[in-house]
């Protein structure tokens, strides 16, 4: 955090004193840099990891130069979706009431003619996409002519989403004389390009570039077969039971697909979609900030400025496109300073990306395993899961080797009693007393051997001719039996 003081970096006091108010003490490193020489009139392109500040950054400047007595639009700032430019004006109203300058917002999806009835208020801001701008000058019903401030907030996704061309008509429409900003987190290669048709030698701020991931945010990823994903998603969810937490694809067409079947698992679902009109995200994103939707499923494009103040969990059920965009949905959680957990889930085949954003990003990226209710690395299952390993080796001694394996296992390494004979001459130890040639039995073996059963005493031995004798009487009648046993006394 910057050490510089609100008042030091030239913002005033009526500004000063609502950003106290509203517990925001001292500026950021992206606000301290920026704000001077934007209050300055230089142009600025400013490059900053999402959740940094940059929104105030660039409004308080703004809303300090302009006249609160013009019935003139002053100022433009641009963003490439609703949500982000609603974002923007709940900003922007509350600091602009203090120094009491209308705000208005131009966004597709709300009722054209509506738009048309507020701007007879005479607001010194407008703000909005670049469509819905683009169509109101189209039908002469905006005039920008006395514009000599203009931002144009992710500033990358707005020159790759919208037409490039109605941007350029936008800014051709204001004053020759303006001031130009560009913010985002990325900086792709085509910026410099915009930057030298639109920008007089721009200032350029990057902060903290090695660190485009807020340092306070855990990256994990699991590897899962495609088959397997939804089961995979179910099971993080469950195990990481957060109170909210928000759901990237690629494909606008899997969410209805992802959307059934996490609400058939018991989840409450909703689905944020880039065309869908301004009543509808509002409703999605009101029911999802309150706590009434857990689960937030979205595209890069749906989600891209998104603030939901203290969500600490990104899953990615798709791989992001590049670094870039990884960068873009990392920043919905951790913002600020605060906490949070990035999870993608990708297959065995992905698995090259994820080394390619631990490079490109210089963030620790590591995979993860779902085990026992919790998120182990590879060293922590193997610890886990040893138990079982020696489990299973015991098993295998036991089949070879008795119990052994079972004593070894539970650290009991008592030797087993010696097995018993029907001899009956050696069933127990004997010593021979130096007092006397008379044997008797060991006492040292009373004392440290249990108590053995007694052994079955031998079969006297039979003589052949009585088993002879015997052989030639079975069979025989009674008779001679009996005859044969009267000899045998006589």
């Amino acid at each position: 955090m910057s050490k510089h003081t609100w008042n030091e970096i030239g913002i005033n006091e009526q500004l000063s004193n609502k950003l106290e108010a509203n517990g925001i003490v001292e500026p950021t490193d992206v606000q301290a840099e920026t704000i001077p020489i934007l209050l300055g009139g230089s142009d600025v392109s400013a490059r900053s990891q999402t959740g940094t500040g940059k929104t105030l950054a660039y409004l308080l400047p703004m809303l300090q130069k302009l006249n609160p007595y013009s019935n003139a639009i002053q100022a433009v700032i641009l963003a490439p979706t609703q949500e982000l430019a609603m974002q923007i004006v709940r900003v922007a109203e509350l600091y602009a009431e203090p120094l009491n300058l209308r705000v208005q917002q131009l966004i597709g999806g709300a009722a054209l003619k509506r738009q048309v009835e507020k701007l007879k208020l005479r607001p010194q801001l407008v703000i909005g996409t670049p469509g819905r701008i683009h169509e109101l000058l189209k039908i002469r019903k905006l005039r920008l002519n006395d514009v000599n401030n203009v931002v144009i907030d992710e500033a990358d996704q707005v020159f790759q989403l919208g037409s490039t061309k109605e941007v350029e008509i936008i800014l051709h429409s204001v004053g020759r004389d303006r001031q130009m900003a560009f913010f985002s987190a990325t900086y792709p290669d085509q910026m410099a390009r915009f930057e030298g048709r639109w920008m007089k030698n721009p200032e350029r701020i990057q902060i903290t570039p090695e660190h485009r991931v807020s340092e306070t945010i855990e990256n994990y990823f699991i590897v899962s077969d495609k088959r397997d994903k939804t089961d995979t998603a179910r099971r993080l969810v469950r195990l990481l039971n957060p109170k909210s937490a928000l759901l990237f694809l690629n494909d606008t067409d899997n969410i209805a697909n992802w959307e059934s079947k996490l609400s058939y698992e018991g989840f409450t679902v909703e689905a944020l979609y880039g065309d869908a009109d301004k009543q509808r995200r509002a409703a999605t994103l009101a029911r999802f900030r309150d706590g009434r939707c857990q689960l937030l499923l979205a595209t890069d494009v749906a989600a891209r400025g998104l603030d939901i103040e203290g969500l600490q969990l990104v899953i990615q059920l798709d791989p992001a496109a590049d670094s870039d965009h990884y960068v873009h949905r990392a920043g919905r959680t951790g913002r600020m300073g605060r906490p949070g957990t990035v999870v993608s889930i990708v297959m065995p085949q992905e698995l090259f990306i994820m080394e390619k954003f631990r490079k490109q990003l210089g963030i620790e990226l590591s995979e993860r395993t779902m085990f026992r209710g919790k998120l182990l690395t590879a060293e922590q299952l193997r610890e886990a899961t040893r138990p079982f390993a020696l489990r299973q080796d015991a098993k295998a001694n036991e089949r070879t080797d008795g119990a052994v394996g079972k004593e070894i296992f539970e650290g009991n390494k008592r030797p087993r009693p010696a097995k018993q004979s029907n001899d009956s001459s050696i069933s127990k130890p004997v010593s021979v007393s130096a007092a006397s040639d008379t044997v008797k039995p060991a006492d040292a073996a009373k004392t440290t051997q249990p108590p053995q059963p007694k052994a079955k005493p031998a079969p006297a031995p039979i003589k052949k001719v009585e088993r002879k004798r015997e052989g030639k009487n079975k069979g025989a009648p009674k008779w001679l039996k009996a005859k044969r046993e009267a000899e045998k006394e006589k």
